[in-house]
């Protein structure tokens, strides 16, 4: 295959350090989770080093702009938003939303949460569910606040009713504590891509190549399986 990128040998992917488990997260210096797994395989398949930048979520796209980095590669569910950015790669994955509550809330349908107080991260695809869920007060997260901490600090002090978000962290964060849970999962299966610099079709294609090796050799579905056990792999 015949492409390239901006350090030769290297995939300079743009990321963020925040707790995305089970998608993306960092311990010991390890970054660890299903999309660095993904790129590690896309890597071997192409004979690119993946090195990772982290950069706050809102600049994600104006720093690939500047043609200083090759993907932007973090929990990126592919809109009409972000393509006016970025050319993005066949999907990786798909994935639904949900909503997390306090154990003790009296949320458990989507109806509950009328007259409730939901949070979503500002920018994000949970705001387009604005339409379906209109007797919300929203209250969207800027981007200084997008910290796993933050958000369910927000929700455990009862500043807000409820939480919606990919639906992956909000499980781990309903597993690693006993006073939140899911009330609900909303089945959006948003596919997530990689986002590319917009003209460089050689990488785009190589990209999508190493992704479909991924699936047919079944590389993929044994790292779905080994990140996200509890979910069916998507394709």
């Amino acid at each position: 295959m015949d492409f390239t990128t901006v350090r030769p040998g290297q995939l300079a992917i743009i990321a963020s350090d925040f707790d995305a488990r089970p998608m993306s997260f960092i311990q010991e210096g390890d970054r660890l989770g299903y999309e660095p797994a993904v790129a590690r395989a896309v890597g071997e398949v192409l004979g690119l080093e993946p090195v990772w930048f982290d950069v706050e979520p809102a600049k994600f796209y104006p720093t690939l702009s500047t043609g200083n980095y090759d993907v932007v590669w973090f929990s990126q569910a592919i809109t009409q938003d972000r393509r006016a950015w970025a050319d993005f790669t066949r999907p990786y994955g798909r994935f639904d939303e949900a909503v997390l509550v306090r154990e003790d809330s009296p949320i458990h349908t989507v109806s509950d949460l009328a007259g409730k107080r939901l949070a979503a991260l500002a920018g994000g695809t949970s705001l387009g569910l604005a339409e379906a869920l209109p007797d919300l007060e929203w209250v969207p997260f800027t981007v200084s606040d997008q910290t796993r901490s933050a958000l369910l600090r927000a929700l455990a002090q009862h500043e807000i009713d409820a939480l919606v978000g990919d639906a992956l962290p909000l499980l781990t964060a309903e597993a690693d504590t006993n006073t939140l849970r899911v009330a609900f999962q909303l089945p959006t299966q948003h596919p997530f891509g990689i986002g590319v610099l917009p003209g460089n079709r050689e990488l785009l294609e190589a990209l999508n190549q190493a992704l479909n090796q991924l699936i047919v050799s079944g590389t993929l579905a044994k790292l779905w399986a080994q990140w996200i056990p509890y979910k069916p792999f998507p394709f």
